[in-house]
């Protein structure tokens, strides 16, 4: 939990620390206060430091704003604290990918590196004892609180609307992610998947050398896939085969690790060594001609619309917690020839959907089963929700397990054909 690493940097440093939460938490040692928001708790209080839980227009951001305490968020909090080099990863979905990969390339290189940020680790548990050097994986929500936050290599991925239960607006959410090249300055590096026309728009007003990717061609100024070879930064290195996306991903992280100090042989080994991570869209099994595959990472219509448009035909799992986005591209995707409707967002799917098409279910176990009756030979049965999964599931991982095994115990814990 950001919010406690920083609480024990701050205490370490000496801070006298209160710690606020809407629910009941572990104390820790320090002074907490839970339930709703009591503006008086700011009496006494000379810095806040913020984590993603809460949106800057409601429970106590609004009124740390108007009372003028400075405000920012965990990450800039201990990266403020750090010397050391470290890139930074933003962009709607693919950052988890990326900024593991690049941290991979600088171990592989001999550098002491790490993954920090919206991957698991604070930022503020490493300052005690840095490494080498650092990839943090920056979401909007932490974005949009810094002040002095200045990655040497930074890198926009792509934008789609998303988290606008959080935003306020879709321009909000380009902003914040704009936060990322802030602080840059010409002798730092920017890059950004040049086909994405959201990501390419973000960059434009940055200072830094800007770097464009792609993950089907060379842009002029950039690198990518050509031939059979992935040229990157003046090196070529064998193409491991994968989708634009995942290619683009590879990409990025070499030139962010390259920026930092990576070889061409440790950026080389990463790239053959990949593999994509579990709930990204993970081929569970094949059964009679159809395949079963788990995208419960694809948390926003953005990235299921892209996981639709990996396969030929598709019986989808969709829904759960929509986070004020609009669900209509998924439904309007030709290649799904079905849709099964989960969640909170079930009805919402229902209303857009042609009815021939919708089919709704109460439960995991339920879409399942309404997926292995609907599903034809050459189809994908594939879970690439499109929302969050907190209406059913503790995370989109635990969605991600749950299909997997209701999947494998119905068609056979085997690869079939």
């Amino acid at each position: 939990m950001s919010g406690i690493a920083a609480a024990k940097l701050a205490r370490t440093n000496g801070d006298e620390v209160v710690l606020y939460d809407r629910r009941t938490i572990s104390d820790e040692g320090f002074e907490v206060h839970s339930g709703d928001w009591d503006p008086t708790i700011l009496d006494s209080i000379d810095q806040v430091v913020t984590s993603p839980g809460f949106p800057e227009h409601d429970g106590p951001i609004p009124g740390v704003l108007a009372a003028g305490i400075p405000l920012i968020s965990e990450m800039e909090y201990a990266a403020a604290q750090m010397t050391i080099p470290y890139a930074a990863v933003t962009g709607t979905n693919g950052k988890t990918t990326v900024t593991s990969i690049a941290a991979d390339m600088l171990v592989r290189s001999g550098i002491d590196a790490k993954a920090a940020g919206n991957i698991g680790t604070a930022v503020s548990d490493l300052v005690a004892e840095p490494p080498e050097a650092l990839v943090i994986e920056a979401s909007s929500f932490q974005l949009r609180f810094i002040d002095c936050f200045h990655p040497r290599a930074a890198a926009i991925l792509n934008i789609a609307p998303d988290h606008l239960d959080w935003h306020r607006n879709l321009a909000e959410y380009i902003a914040a992610k704009q936060r990322i090249f802030a602080n840059q300055t010409e002798h730092d590096l920017l890059v950004f998947d040049a086909d994405d026309p959201g990501a390419a728009g973000a960059v434009q007003p940055a200072r830094s050398r800007r770097v464009p990717v792609s993950g089907s061609r060379v842009p002029p100024g950039g690198s990518g896939r050509s031939h059979g070879a992935l040229q990157i930064a003046g090196h070529s290195y064998p193409d491991p085969g994968f989708d634009n996306a995942y290619t683009v991903d590879l990409i990025v992280a070499a030139e962010l690790a390259g920026h930092l100090g990576a070889t061409p042989h440790g950026i080389g080994e990463a790239l053959a060594a990949f593999v994509p991570g579990r709930h990204r869209r993970t081929l569970v099994g094949r059964w009679e001609g159809v395949s079963w595959v788990n995208d419960s990472k694809a948390t926003n219509p953005h990235a299921a619309v892209a996981s639709v448009r990996a396969y030929e035909s598709v019986v989808l799992i969709g829904g759960g917690r929509n986070k004020g986005l609009d669900l209509a591209p998924i439904v309007a995707e030709h290649r799904v020839r079905a849709i099964i409707g989960i969640g909170e967002a079930a009805d919402e799917l229902a209303a857009i959907a042609e009815p021939e098409r919708f089919h709704g279910a109460a439960d995991m176990e339920t879409a399942v089963r309404i997926a292995d009756e609907v599903a034809q030979p050459g189809d994908t049965v594939l879970l690439a929700p499109g929302c969050a999964s907190f209406d059913m599931f503790t995370s989109y991982g635990e969605r991600g397990e749950v299909f997997t095994q209701l999947v494998l115990e119905r068609k056979g814990e085997r690869h079939g054909n």
